[in-house]
């Protein structure tokens, strides 16, 4: 059940060049499942959406990445409201395409952009509770700097041997060793069980449609990918 609250907010670091982190603090705590988002409340009719990233073990305090380059205002208001004024009324917790628990199919999380907030909260959610199949995280940037937890991503799949990270770049140099390209054809090209799979995807709406629709013709049931922008496209 979402609710109102009114919590201290303030910008916590620059994680590349037009995303921030934001961190929330909860007048109480608060439960949220992993893959949910909060309502930032501009105005009784303007509620903004934005993707928890943090573990749901945490209950008193959030992280949101905001990505605010100088054409989003839609963004940009919600990170001058917190230099202004150091807090946000929001709504939360709000989200059907929450990772479904136990899970028990191959699961493949989809990023692009800031949309990888989505994904990173319901990676630490499996991580926390221990893999017992694999996850698969593709992330899709257009250059290497957009990829702000690259290295800890590396870590993390150094560390638990069934996770694995795929990093996709529109733009890179012969130095980058992974894919490049759009991020769901890298998807395509690696994975040939996306039938079999568990689906979370998080991004633009036209990419989210996109994805949906050539998942769907590879054969992959609706009923397998899970994303909130799927209820608007």
């Amino acid at each position: 059940m979402s609710e109102q609250l009114t919590c201290q907010a303030n910008i916590s670091r620059q994680l590349a060049d037009y995303v921030w982190e934001v961190s929330i603090k909860l007048p109480k705590a608060v439960e949220f499942k992993a893959g949910q988002y909060l309502q930032v409340v501009m105005g009784e009719t303007d509620k903004r959406p934005f993707s928890i990233a943090s573990d749901p073990a945490e209950h008193h305090q959030w992280l949101l990445h905001i990505g605010a380059p100088p054409d989003n205002a839609y963004a940009g208001e919600v990170l001058e409201r917190i230099r202004q004024h150091q807090q946000l009324d929001i709504e939360a917790p709000a989200g059907e395409a929450f990772v479904h628990l136990p899970q028990q199919q191959p699961v493949v999380l989809i990023a692009g952009g800031t949309g990888f907030s989505y994904t990173y909260s319901i990676l630490q959610k499996l991580l926390a509770d221990g893999l017992k199949q694999p996850v698969y995280l593709y992330w899709g940037a257009k250059q290497k700097q957009d990829l702000y937890l690259h290295e800890r991503l590396q870590q993390l799949a150094q560390q638990h041997p069934l996770f694995s990270y795929r990093p996709v770049l529109e733009q890179a140099d012969e130095s980058w060793s992974y894919a490049i390209g759009l991020v769901h054809h890298a998807v395509m090209a690696e994975r040939t069980d996306l039938a079999d799979c568990q689906i979370y995807m998080a991004g633009r709406f036209e990419m989210v449609r996109v994805i949906r629709d050539d998942f769907v013709a590879r054969g992959v049931p609706l009923a397998q990918l899970h994303g909130d922008a799927l209820s608007f496209i």
